[in-house]
């Protein structure tokens, strides 16, 4: 098990203490096409009837994404995106008292998004598909989650994949977090994801997780994303057949038992009450019973 850094992370409705324990991140997906929930929460009602769920269920951060990022999607417009987004935003205004993280590779979007009330910014590219994103972040002082995803969503499951995946996970962030400082954007602000399942093989997703500790000593808190994912389908397949999504939720535990045991900050999953309880339990077992 590692002993997690404790880092304080500024957002403008306060601040998150990380690593004291850990912090759940639920997944809200105002998309019709995620690979997780298949549009169950598009729709304005039912994406906001979600949020004031998780956060009763135990979300310490809501993230919401309007556009998919599953395996061989295209994405979507600019315009699309914020069509779908931001209604949701302002639904929820004041209502929640959880910070809102915006999951966006887009500059456009984040802008539009802080001014709607999102304190984080989530971006899967870790600054490829639109480095503009870090003056954002760095004009408005929020924290920026930089995650490793090699190639894009379109090609990124076609390999072939890296040699090395800590190395490859390691040098790529390295190189966002570059981008970042250079933008203004505060050390203290910036939140590393290694991109569990995306560009990666199974067993790649599986070394990461075994070896998060590698990925800490870059020296910025973790953010760790393994749940319903395609690697723990093909784990858990029968009789050749992959697990689909909803038949995850114990692979997805197991995966974040070993995130947080192996230094996980924040862990962002779809079933937020079951895996509240887990971190809870999860974050007793590495201090010991303290």
């Amino acid at each position: 098990m590692t002993n997690r850094k404790i880092f304080r992370v500024k957002v403008k409705s306060g601040t998150l203490v990380l690593g004291e324990r850990t912090l759940v991140m639920g997944v809200l997906n105002v998309t019709p096409d995620s690979f997780s929930d298949g549009g169950k929460f598009f729709g304005l009602k039912r994406a906001v009837a979600a949020a004031l769920a998780m956060e009763r269920n135990g979300a310490d951060i809501l993230d919401i994404g309007a556009e998919s990022t599953r395996p061989g999607s295209t994405g979507i417009s600019t315009e699309e995106e914020l069509q779908r987004l931001l209604p949701v935003l302002q639904a929820l205004r004041g209502r929640l008292k959880i910070p809102i993280s915006v999951d966006t590779q887009k500059s456009e979007v984040a802008e539009a998004a802080i001014a709607a009330g999102a304190e984080i910014i989530n971006d899967i590219s870790g600054l490829k598909n639109d480095p503009a994103l870090a003056e954002v972040a760095a004009k408005h002082r929020v924290p920026l989650v930089l995650m490793h995803m090699r190639g894009t969503p379109l090609t990124m499951q076609k390999g072939p994949f890296a040699k090395n995946v800590l190395r490859d996970v390691a040098s790529e962030l390295r190189r966002s977090v570059t981008i970042a400082r250079r933008s203004g954007v505060a050390k203290s602000q910036i939140i590393l994801d290694p991109g569990i399942g995306f560009g990666k093989s199974h067993e790649q997703n599986y070394e990461l997780l075994a070896k998060l500790s590698a990925i800490a000593k870059l020296g910025y808190p973790l953010l760790v994303g393994t749940s319903r994912k395609g690697f723990l389908g093909q784990t858990l397949a029968r009789d050749g057949k992959a697990a689909a999504s909803e038949e995850r939720i114990w692979g997805t535990a197991a995966t974040v038992a070993a995130s947080v045991m192996n230094g996980a900050h924040i862990v962002r999953v779809h079933d937020v009450e079951e895996m509240a309880q887990l971190a809870k339990v999860a974050d007793a077992v590495v201090r010991g019973g303290r």
